[in-house]
């Protein structure tokens, strides 16, 4: 059987109440505002006037919150006569009691804020708001305190960061108390704040921590404590072994990005091309009729359908596709048909159809740039390690440009149609004595490569601005991957437009886009001389041929 406790003696709880009373008034004015702590904000003194913001980040947030909102609203204001003021509309309030107050209109003196004590009066204000219970709420005031750091009163993001209880928020809040401390903490607050900032992705932290390991012109350390210097060191060189992976990865990621434009341009390119033996230099027009034609699709959902634009592009996929395919067609109908085996009247056949086209396409919508609008959910992008992130749309158009890939696969090995392309591509004399109508399976397979390159249009009008020279900016590139991978392989298409985009992407940060193309056309060619057939050889009786 537990002893009851003992009841609290009665001298004992009259002692505490004695020893609340006597520091209550203590409490109460190191938080108590006064018209005396505001003057300062009226005055030209600018270290008064950062002192008197400093306090209001001492007050008692009910009535500091009101003062700092009135500051950046620009309706704090000063009269002689009574003191700070909040004016609203034809009312004027006390500042710090908000009751109303009668001033003279025409002896309100208005106060002028640089951008470094409206920055303080941000900041001040964003400190209020950390013990908010609303999520949002504190994670806005401590990114707006991060822009300034330096800004952030100490003390409470202290309080803030011991009472977060979402994960991410404390990681932010941790940054932001080391960024607080670093300067002139105590020697242990120091040494956590350098550990800590060793993961802040901030570019700005390196040069923070710079001067922890430098020295003076006389060879000695700046900073004299050892451990802070050696916490440094390993900051910064965890610092700069997170960029380094940042920088590859991103470099990866935007070869991706890049080859998978150049499968979408180059796929094809590879049907029209190593299938059928044209060599079409009006294909890049294919992807800019279908940009077009997605612009005009998104213009028909900004007039006739705003509630539903942010699908916009579901619709213009297949408007993107049948445009160029019915190009492609009657292009082929008309023209190619008659030149094929003759390789060079049909460059310069598809040169001048492709002069002709662009200056159509400036006839019809101008020479001017169009913009395509990226839909909702595809806007933003993810962050995937500190320094590198991710846009969303670059992201699609990888996963786009492989789906488009499945597609084509499907089309030339499970199909009738793919299996009359590959028996004229293998052997177009048997195939006809085999009752294929060879010249419909050219003109089918020349509307699906344009098609394709429709799509390819689509995709790129989401990571840039469409106008009449858009294709231009890739024929070249997609007939190095054709010669690269293969004359006829979707396999070696897809490594060859994947591989020069890697490539291309892992060259520029040392010699630039210009040279990097170059450098690339140089390894194609010393590649081709090697193996002319490229990665991966056309098989059957046209390749033995």
């Amino acid at each position: 059987m537990s002893r009851p406790k003992p009841p609290c003696a009665p001298w004992l709880r009259m002692t505490l109440a004695m020893l609340l009373c006597l520091a209550a008034p203590a409490l109460w004015a190191a938080t108590e505002l006064t018209q005396a702590t505001l003057k300062p904000l009226a005055e030209d003194d600018f270290d008064a006037r950062r002192g008197a913001i400093a306090a209001l980040a001492q007050a008692n947030p009910e009535q500091a919150a009101p003062i700092l909102q009135a500051l950046q609203d620009d309706t704090l204001q000063y009269a002689p006569s009574h003191g700070m003021v909040r004016v609203e509309g034809e009312t004027a309030l006390d500042a710090i009691t908000g009751k109303p107050v009668t001033v003279d209109p025409a002896e309100l003196e208005s106060l002028t804020l640089n951008n470094s004590l409206r920055a303080q009066v941000d900041s001040v204000a964003s400190a209020l708001r950390l013990n908010s219970p609303d999520r949002d709420v504190r994670a806005r005031a401590i990114d707006t305190l991060l822009e300034q750091p330096e800004d952030a009163p100490r003390e409470a993001v202290a309080a803030a960061r011991k009472g977060e209880a979402d994960s991410v928020l404390r990681d932010k809040l941790d940054i932001l108390w080391a960024n607080t401390v670093l300067a002139d903490g105590n020697r242990e607050e120091r040494v956590e704040a350098v550990r800590i900032l060793a993961r802040d992705s901030n570019p700005a932290t390196r040069q923070k921590l710079m001067p922890l390991i430098e020295r003076d012109g006389g060879g000695a350390f700046r900073e004299a404590d050892p451990e802070l210097r050696a916490a440094a060191t390993m900051a910064l060189d965890q610092l700069e072994s997170q960029q380094r992976r940042a920088e590859i990865l991103g470099n990866l990621f935007a070869g991706l990005s890049l080859g998978s434009v150049l499968l979408l341009a180059a796929l094809g390119l590879a049907i029209t091309y190593g299938l059928i033996g044209v060599i079409n230099m009006a294909h890049g027009e294919f992807l800019m009729i279908g940009a077009y034609a997605t612009w005009l699709v998104q213009a028909a959902f900004r007039d006739y359908l705003p509630a539903a634009f942010d699908w916009y592009l579901l619709a213009a996929l297949p408007a993107a596709f049948l445009a160029s395919a019915i190009v492609g067609f009657v292009l082929e109908r008309l023209v190619l048909r008659h030149l094929y085996g003759r390789p060079l009247e049909t460059l310069l056949a598809t040169f001048g159809i492709s002069l002709l086209l662009m200056q159509s396409v400036r006839m019809l919508f101008g020479a001017q740039n169009v913009e395509v609008a990226n839909p909702g959910w595809m806007s933003g992008g993810m962050q995937w390690l500190p320094g590198l992130v991710i846009p969303y749309n670059r992201i699609v158009i990888v996963a786009f440009a492989l789906v488009v890939v499945a597609i084509a696969w499907a089309v030339l090995n499970r199909t009738r149609l793919g299996l009359f392309v590959r028996a004229t591509t293998q052997n177009r004399t048997m195939a006809a004595c085999v009752g294929v109508r060879t010249w419909q399976v050219d003109s089918y397979a020349f509307a699906f490569g344009a098609g394709i390159a429709g799509l390819g249009g689509c995709a790129l009008s989401q990571i840039g601005n469409v106008g009449p020279d858009l294709g231009q900016a890739y024929i070249i590139d997609s007939f190095m991957v054709v010669v690269l991978g293969g004359v006829g392989q979707l396999a070696g298409t897809i490594v060859g437009a994947f591989g020069l985009g890697i490539l291309n992407k892992f060259i520029e940060p040392f010699y630039g886009a210009v040279l990097a193309k170059i450098l690339v056309l140089v390894l194609i060619v010393l590649f081709i001389q090697k193996r002319p057939q490229g990665l991966f050889a056309l098989k059957g009786r046209s390749a033995e041929a």
